[in-house]
């Protein structure tokens, strides 16, 4: 039986390992949004991050006949998108968005949170599940808070834009092995 701590401790580190691109991103689309339709741009990528979440959790209830064991094998998700992404370390272009173009497109690129988080909300049963989805939520909160503020330094986006493709490939090996651990799968 993991920890409480333990639970928040993976739950972090999933949320920001699979995020940590789409932070400079999200926030290097808040500099060219006007100021006023930043909360408007924050609530739609907030309410795409629940959709990926809700999506995980289906797919993982779906699992649930599967041996946890097996599910762990599902690291080799995030450890394919190092392997892509240490061939191919493209820095996503950002462009002008309203609402609907934040939601869908958090939404479209959310498969590598989705590789992720289905062994994890399936790896420790209902009550870990809810504590994971409540660690999602804080980090989103403070993702969409945090990058709302960095939108008025562009240098430290630029920052992050340059370095986010050589760190995010090693941050997928990481996670790769935390499912494992998490799945009881070593």
């Amino acid at each position: 039986m993991q920890t409480l701590l333990g639970v928040v401790a993976a739950a972090s580190f999933a949320f920001v390992g699979t995020m940590f691109d789409d932070f400079f991103a999200f926030a290097a689309q808040l500099v060219a949004t006007a100021p006023e339709r930043h909360a408007r741009v924050g609530w739609a990528h907030a309410l795409s991050i629940a959709l990926l979440v809700m999506v995980a959790a289906g797919v993982g209830s779906v699992l649930a006949s599967v041996p946890l064991a097996l599910i762990g094998l599902l690291a080799i998700a995030p450890w394919a998108l190092a392997w892509h992404a240490f061939k191919n370390p493209i820095v996503r272009q950002q462009h002008r968005r309203g609402i609907v173009t934040t939601f869908a497109l958090t939404f479209s690129l959310g498969g590598d949170n989705i590789a992720v988080w289905v062994p994890l909300l399936r790896a420790n049963g209902l009550a870990h599940g809810v504590l994971t989805v409540a660690t999602f939520a804080a980090w989103e909160l403070i993702f969409v808070v945090f990058a709302q503020a960095l939108a008025s330094h562009g240098s430290v986006v630029a920052w992050g834009e340059r370095f986010a493709p050589r760190v995010v490939p090693w941050l997928y090996v990481a996670l790769g092995f935390v499912i494992l651990v998490e799945c009881h799968t070593i």
